[in-house]
Formats: C-alpha cells, structure tokens, sequence
C-alpha cells in the first residue's frame, strides 16, 4: 500500500482517525475515542488533561500521535484547531450525525443530506490520488477485470461493471460466493481483480480477492478501514471516508463515499482510452435510446429519428 499523498496533508485528521480505529491497541482506541467526541475541545487541552480523560497515560497518547500519522501531540492540536475552523467555515448548523427515533422527516432528510455530502466531500480529501492513478493504469490495461461485493457493496460492484462496460472494457460483477472463487481462480496475471467491502472484513470478499492473488491478478481494495483483512490480499488499497450511525450502518453514506471513488476510477480509465471510450459511449447510447419514451429530458418532443 502507498503511502499517504503529500497533496492530501490537509485532509481532516478524524477522517483519519476513524478510518484507522479498529486496528488501534485498546489504550489507543480509548485517545481516539477522546479526539471524535470533542475535537474542538482536545484542540485545547494539554496531553496530561488528553491522558487523564481516555484513563490512560500521556505516553499512550504519544503513541496514538504517531499511529495515525502525526507526529505528536503539538502536531495533533495543530491538526485539530485547522479541522475545526475548516468545519465552522463550512457548516453554518448543527444537524449531527446520527438520526434520533425523534427525529421529523424534515430532519431525517437534512442529516441524510448532510452526512453523505460530508462522505463524499471527506472521501475526496483523503483518497490518495497517486494510488488511485496506479489503479486507472492497471485496469486500463487490463485484460480482464473482476469486481466482488457482497450485500451492499454488491450494488457498487455493479456500478462499476457497468460503467467499464459502457466503455469497452471487459468487466464482471460476482456478488455469489462460489461464483466469485471460481472467477478469481482463473484469472491470471493480465488481469484485474477489485474488491468492494465498507469495513474491510467481509469474509467473502477478502477470500475471493486471495484467491485472484494467488492465481497472480492485481488485486485491489475499496474500503473504509486501511488496516483491516482486506488490505492484506491486496496490491493497493483505495479508501472512503464515511461514517455509519443507527439507521445507516453499512448501506448509506458508505455507498455514496464508494460510488465516488467508482466515478473517479471509472474516469481515470475513460482518460486513458479516450477515442474508443468516447466511440463505445456514443454506440451505448444510441443502442438503448429507442427505449426513451416520448420527451426528451428538457421535455420537449422528440423527432422521428430518436434526436
């Protein structure tokens, strides 16, 4: 897995932090848990009041720092202070993260809105674009590329066969067990395969993308937690940035971060076969425009000839 992209050292440190919580030591987790609370607060708070307040010591704290990336804890406060303000610039209302039994569906519709807006936004801050470049070249260049996702990740997966395929490339979507091992076990190395699973540990996932490893594909993660099963199996490891609460775990802001990322590869490759890529868009349309009733999107009618 490459290392963080230098473009992206203003990403928001609690994206970071959450992405990186399940692989944390359990003093660790503790400090991390401390930060997501009240980021705005720690901003102020010297390491002894940090310590003091995760019950643990402020060399735990030191460790932390370093574990997500920061250096220390001067650099951690440093990193806070400019996500706050970031956040104070953006956001003019507090409409929280989680969705009450409480809440009117006025105020389900903000927090939805809100919370995957943030995804996508967060997402793009840190996903690593040279990774990302890495990625586009393999699948540009491949021969053959497989994409497994289980549950909601499946609807993901498909997004993306269908967006290679509009393009000319041969792609597959599994969203079966053993249909997805059987695939993974004969491609080879001209091959790609992808793996789309929001914590990283979806067992099905993980064992199809090893599978494809062996058999010598490159093998790609789509995931949300860099250090979980999935990374281990995989040559490069492309991350979301979303947050599941009550109502939305595993189905909601993770495939709005995901589907951002698709998009992004999906145009990176395009890029990279512009001319057929353009070639094979206009044939798809036209292939299916025939089955466009009546109006056109502006509303107005169309002619004879489907224009």
């Amino acid at each position: 897995m490459s290392s963080h992209n230098p473009d992206y050292v203003d990403a928001s440190p609690l994206v970071k932090i959450r992405s990186l919580l399940p692989g944390l030591a359990r003093a660790e987790q503790r400090v991390a848990k401390v930060v997501l609370e009240n980021p705005a607060t720690v901003a102020h708070r010297s390491i002894t009041e940090v310590a003091e307040a995760a019950g643990t010591s402020e060399t735990t704290v030191t460790r932390f720092c370093k574990a997500i990336g920061v250096g220390g804890y001067p650099e951690l406060r440093i990193a806070l202070a400019a996500d706050t303000a970031r956040t104070a610039a953006r956001v003019d209302r507090d409409l929280g993260g989680d969705i009450a039994l409480t809440d009117d569906l006025r105020q389900v519709v903000g927090k939805v809105a809100f919370a995957d807006a943030r995804a996508v936004e967060e997402t793009a801050e840190q996903l690593d674009v040279e990774t990302l470049q890495r990625v586009v070249e393999a699948v540009a260049g491949a021969g053959r590329v497989d994409v497994y996702g289980f549950g909601a990740s499946a609807f993901v997966a498909f997004d993306l066969q269908q967006k290679l395929h509009r393009i000319g490339r041969v792609c597959f979507a599994w969203n079966d067990t053993h249909i997805a091992l059987t695939s993974a076990a004969v491609l080879t190395s001209a091959d790609v395969a992808v793996g789309i699973s929001h914590t990283g540990s979806t067992s099905e996932t993980v064992e199809a993308l090893r599978v494809a490893k062996e058999h010598g594909a490159t093998t790609v993660a789509l995931t949300n937690f860099p250090r979980s099963p999935i990374s281990e199996v995989s040559d490069h490891v492309l991350t979301t940035a979303a947050r599941e609460t009550t109502f939305r775990s595993g189905a909601m802001s993770s495939r709005i971060a995901q589907l951002t990322v698709v998009d992004c590869l999906f145009i990176g490759v395009a890029q990279q076969h512009v001319d057929s890529a353009k070639t094979a868009l206009e044939a798809t349309y036209d292939a299916v425009s025939g089955h466009r009733l009546g109006a056109r999107p502006d509303g107005r009618r169309r002619r004879e000839n489907g224009k």
